[in-house]
């Protein structure tokens, strides 16, 4: 059986210690890439405390990151562990996008070899063959250039090779600007009275109503609960917000929801209730409160708003699976009605829940010169992108207003 060695004090010394002749402390190891290396202290202690952070620094593979050796994808991973004061849903969001775009691809080229060249021709290849547009580009983008900053920073390259690189690929003038344009006024009606009427679609005309009625995110939406709705003062309050995405759990994958905090700061209000809302959201109330129906649990929230008929919470791609059948029913029936009746069919064009937020605003901008308030509602935190979206709005009335003025005034 093998004799521990000891130190001159009779303590047992681990594998890899020793006492030198001078009463020092070694130990002894290999790094990651072959190569012996020692550490040194005047007592045991020291050198125990020496060893743990050895092993804390190889485990968190910091001598790789030192070396310059690590990968796009050992950056990434490492750069998010210092986001520790973002949003649940921001980080989800960095990570799935990362994660379904980069890490399978670029993410395996080590850090040292990635250029700018190699940026651009990434980020095109992204467009060419993934058929992405500039605003997922620019979501991925924000999740690589800040990591590659922090490899600068730390000395492991002299240069940010995606400095430019998006820059360069949006002055294609082939790439798609994923422009969100509104629902017309007319587009509105159409879609709204043919949720109402269509009996493939029963049960949707809350849901919709509410969405086209407050201007919410989804997430603010589908995460609304019996005591954020205010009957009496007619007010909806918004103070969190849902977010479904995918986490890592052991063999595969899989999808959960979490609540965290709106958007921005901006993204905590009070959203006035108009009479269709409310009429809708009190009908809904009733009904519940008849069925007795319990709702799941998210985070320690329940009581929600829209759930189906096990008490779960509606999820977003559910609401875009009722809007394309309604679009599909609606345009069908539209087109063949119009050719009976000798007309322009009015169709709806393709859209997603987002626009009708966008649509509500645009509505709002149309009725409301005061562009603080339309601001408070929607929970912008920046002004720009509420005068964005009012610019298109007067736009459009300032082309209806010199119709209607060529129409009443004879002097040409």
């Amino acid at each position: 059986m093998h004799k521990a060695r000891k130190d001159d004090k009779g303590r047992a010394l681990h594998k890899g210690e020793s006492q030198r002749k001078d009463k020092r402390y070694c130990y002894s190891y290999t790094d990651m890439f072959g190569k012996r290396k020692y550490v040194y202290a005047n007592d045991i202690v020291e050198l125990r405390n020496k060893e743990k952070m050895l092993v804390r620094d190889q485990m968190d593979g910091l001598d790789t990151y030192a070396a310059g050796n690590a990968t796009l994808n050992f950056l990434f991973d490492r750069y998010i562990k210092t986001k520790t004061n973002i949003r649940p849903t921001t980080l989800a969001n960095y990570k799935y996008m990362y994660n379904h775009f980069v890490r399978s691809t670029l993410g395996q080229v080590k850090l040292k070899d990635i250029r700018y060249s190699d940026m651009v021709y990434f980020y095109n290849s992204l467009i060419d063959d993934k058929g992405l547009n500039v605003r997922t580009l620019d979501s991925i983008h924000s999740t690589l250039h800040p990591a590659f900053t922090m490899a600068v920073r730390d000395n492991l390259i002299r240069t940010n090779p995606s400095d430019g690189a998006l820059t360069t690929v949006k002055k294609r003038t082939d790439v798609k600007k994923n422009i969100r344009h509104a629902l017309t006024l007319e587009q509105q009606r159409h879609f709204i009275n043919y949720v109402k009427e269509c009996p493939l679609l029963e049960g949707w005309e809350t849901i919709f109503t509410v969405l086209l009625g407050t201007g919410l995110r989804v997430g603010e939406f589908i995460g609304l609960r019996w005591e954020d709705i205010d009957f009496e003062n007619k007010m909806i309050s918004i103070n969190h917000s849902l977010v479904y995405y995918t986490t890592e759990r052991g063999v595969g994958r899989k999808s959960e929801l979490h609540a965290s905090l709106p958007k921005t700061e901006a993204g905590i209000r009070n959203v006035p209730m108009m009479p269709q809302v409310y009429e809708a959201l009190r009908q809904e109330y009733l009904k519940q409160k008849k069925c007795k129906r319990k709702t799941e649990v998210v985070d320690g929230l329940t009581n929600f708003v829209f759930v189906d008929d096990d008490g779960l919470v509606i999820l977003p791609s559910r609401i875009n699976d009722a809007i394309k059948r309604a679009i599909r029913y609606h345009n069908m029936e539209e087109t063949e009605k119009a050719k009976e009746e000798k007309r322009e069919p009015v169709l709806i064009p393709d859209f997603s829940c987002h626009h009708l937020r966008h649509t509500f605003c645009t509505r709002f901008c149309e009725n409301e010169t005061n562009v603080k308030v339309i601001q408070a509602v929607m929970g912008h935190a920046d002004i720009e992108t509420t005068m964005n979206i009012y610019a298109e709005a007067t736009d459009s009335k300032k082309a209806e207003a010199m119709s209607k003025l060529a129409e009443s005034i004879d002097v040409f």
